[in-house]
């Protein structure tokens, strides 16, 4: 078989399968080592978590939901999403990524030491982002932004220059619009 041919060990083409993002919604039983289970199957697989948020959602019924921001192939997602679906804990798996109905959002504090010019441009752009100031000294700010993942991006990277001095996120969070639960 000719080495620039499908199925040669040497026809490296299929390395080149773009990758996407996903975020999944998982509803999950609230009880003791779920989320133990949830890493586990990522970390046996190689999958990669980028964000992971979890808070119990329903105290009576006993429900958490886990937010899991990943990339793949459509194939490797797919797989992702089969093996939450097979846990035992789990009680609903959901794809806002793709979903026309997602919305998802993160929360940063950002916090920035400047004088002068630095600090009236931090708070210039902190109003360009929607950014409240929660706590300011006579040389910090503390910022807390809110938005997709990509913007809360270009906020940081624009007080980068300006003193950024430390950054903590929560990690996507995620629902969908309508009156309809997930």
């Amino acid at each position: 078989m000719p080495a620039d041919q499908p199925g040669s060990a040497y026809f490296l083409d299929h390395l080149d399968v773009a990758e996407q993002r996903a975020t999944f919604a998982v509803i999950v039983a609230n009880e003791p080592g779920v989320l133990h289970r949830v890493v586990g199957l990522f970390a046996a697989r190689g999958y990669n978590i980028e964000s992971l948020t979890v808070a119990e959602t329903d105290r009576r019924a006993h429900t958490s939901r886990i937010t899991i921001v990943t990339s793949g192939t459509v194939e490797t997602l797919a797989q992702i999403r089969a093996q939450l679906e097979k846990m035992v804990a789990t009680l609903e798996v959901h794809d806002v990524s793709r979903d026309p109905l997602g919305v998802e959002r993160e929360l940063a504090l950002v916090k920035v030491s400047g004088r002068g010019a630095d600090r009236d441009e931090a708070l210039r752009i902190s109003k360009g982002f929607e950014a409240k100031v929660v706590d300011s000294t006579d040389e910090s700010f503390i910022f807390e932004v809110t938005g997709d993942s990509s913007e809360n991006d270009r906020f940081i990277e624009q007080l980068r220059s300006l003193g950024l001095v430390e950054v903590s996120r929560t990690g996507v969070l995620s629902i969908t619009r309508g009156k309809e639960a997930m």
